[in-house]
């Protein structure tokens, strides 16, 4: 067998016998253990144009940084603090393009016949920045760390539901509670990147096993980082050199992009976009998929405790509105649900919540709420667009009569001392691979990043059901029910997903959209090259 990643004719086998909810339980059985005998065959190639050169020097320009970003994984939360630890570390898995597993640290899998026993074999000859060999028993700390809530991972809602863990040789193997034939998307998590000994003694030291090594890291402002000579993969990190400077500013980021102090931008501004699309040298790289511009409320924090307060500011949002003015028609409609068609199992059928200020004015009635000021805090970091997609919704709001009151915060800061913290403000999601991985890292009361604070044992309970549903017909109706209650019930407030946009200078080759986030889901660094 080779040292490549699991061939894609084979894998998309597996992905249509779990995804394609016309699955019978042998079906099932089947597909879950097909995955044994994919490992070792050729990596897919996509279609990147031109042979990539190695050398050059990189710079980003990117938005979502702040002075107290950490290089602990586990902590990651906002676009430059990915960038960042996807050059330096890597995950087990990675997702493709085409949602095919990107075998990284794994260099196979295989399962149980009942899919709850997952087996890893740890690629051979990997090494950590330090010179030190990464092993299973690596794999096995990381994943230790990341299930202690001690860790405040941002994975640990997915790591529910593992019975045990164990490492011996180059295997690494995960016992589930129940079945689970996501497993392998839930490991390509962005925080579960391999550290020595798990990082369990200094999880920020930056020491891991990427294409890069950092060589400056100052938070808030730039990140330098060199290629990292004993890197395993000679087909990813083509620069000699790359540079990631904070400019969280939107105007700022774009003028450096075309003036060529930046060679990439993330966060384009929906309202320059077509403009942008037009300049010369510059290309714009627009990339539907699952992000998502959100307004989210802590349902256990007054006056958001109050349902009927909460339904009242959903119908006060007029999403067609914000998508024409804010997006500039650069996304689609949202529906108070994270999950839209680009999911497997998603149910078209839901009803889309409409536009009703007369409902608005009902439900905000029969709240009691007591005409105080409902403060919605925002900022530019938000999401493109943020500020003034608030300022519609108060426009809105205050046309049914609800009082809402906009605080607007510092760039800095915001994703450290207000999103999560504060009872409402706006936030923004890149989405996941699938439901499961979505409702688990962000929904169930056990998660991190619950970010509404919705606790409810039903939407628990239903999690850990479709995780060990056989029956796809059946699958499909348990995240039904999981979304009429975010919907009915929770925190969120989703108008609108957003597309990816991020554009790059003529200097650069090698750019492949990447509907799992933006930057090319964070790597564009790693498989891009200079032209």
């Amino acid at each position: 067998m080779t040292k490549d990643k699991v061939m894609k004719d084979d894998l998309a086998k597996l992905i249509d016998q779990i995804d394609a909810a016309r699955l019978n339980r042998r079906g099932f059985m089947a597909g879950a253990a097909a995955v044994a005998g994919m490992a070792g065959m050729p990596r897919m190639a996509f279609a990147q144009t031109g042979t990539p050169k190695k050398g050059g020097h990189l710079k980003l320009g990117l938005g979502g940084g702040e002075s107290s970003n950490s290089l602990d994984p586990a902590l990651t939360l906002s676009q430059a603090p990915y960038n960042v630890m996807a050059h330096i570390g890597e995950p087990l898995v990675r997702v493709h393009p085409d949602n095919s597993l990107d075998m990284r640290v794994a260099e196979e899998l295989s399962a149980s016949p009942d899919a709850k026993v997952w087996t890893f074999k740890i690629r051979q000859g990997i090494k950590f920045h330090n010179g030190a060999t990464l092993t299973a028993d690596d794999v096995l700390k990381t994943m230790q760390r990341h299930s202690d809530e001690k860790a405040t991972s941002g994975a640990l809602g997915i790591m529910k539901g593992i019975a045990s863990m164990r490492a011996e040789g180059d295997i690494f193997e995960i016992t589930l509670t129940d079945a689970n034939a996501d497993l392998p998307y839930l490991m390509a998590d962005r925080h579960l990147l391999i550290q020595p000994g798990g990082g369990m003694e200094n999880p920020a030291d930056g020491i891991m096993s990427g294409p890069y090594k950092i060589v400056v890291n100052e938070p808030g402002v730039r990140h330098t980082f060199e290629r990292f000579a004993d890197y395993w993969d000679d087909s990813i990190g083509h620069f000699d050199t790359t540079e990631i400077l904070i400019i969280n500013d939107v105007t700022a980021r774009t003028s450096a992009l075309q003036s060529g102090q930046v060679d990439m931008a993330n966060l384009i501004d929906p309202k320059i976009a077509e403009f942008l699309a037009r300049a010369p040298g510059v290309t714009l790289a627009q990339t539907q998929g699952r992000g998502q511009n959100v307004f989210v409320m802590h349902v256990d924090t007054a006056p958001f405790d109050n349902v009927d307060l909460r339904l009242a500011l959903k119908y006060a949002i007029d999403r067609q509105e914000m998508l024409d003015k804010v997006l500039r028609g650069f996304g689609s409609i949202g529906n108070d649900i994270p999950i839209n068609a680009a999911y497997p199992l998603f149910d078209e059928t839901i009803p889309q919540r409409e536009f009703d200020l007369e409902k608005a004015a009902e439900h905000y009635k029969k709240s009691g709420h007591d005409g105080s000021p409902i403060i919605l805090r925002v900022a530019d970091t938000a999401f493109p667009g943020a500020v003034d997609a608030a300022a519609l919704f108060q426009q809105s709001a205050l046309k049914a009569g609800i009082p809402l009151e906009l605080k607007r915060e510092p760039n800095d800061g915001y994703w450290s001392e207000v999103w999560n913290k504060q009872p409402f403000c706006a936030s923004y999601w890149g989405g996941r691979p699938t439901q499961d991985q979505m409702y688990a890292t962000a929904y169930i009361s056990s998660a991190e990043w619950n970010d509404t604070k919705m606790k409810n044992d039903r939407l628990d309970a239903l999690l850990m059901e479709a995780r060990a549903e056989l029956d796809q017909d059946k699958r499909k109706a348990q995240y039904r029910e999981m979304a009429d209650l975010v919907r009915d019930e929770g925190g969120l407030i989703l108008p609108m997903f957003n597309d990816f946009l991020d554009a790059y200078s003529e200097k650069v080759a090698g750019w492949v959209n990447n509907p799992n986030g933006d930057m090319m889901n964070d790597q564009a660094a790693l498989k891009c090259w200079m032209a």
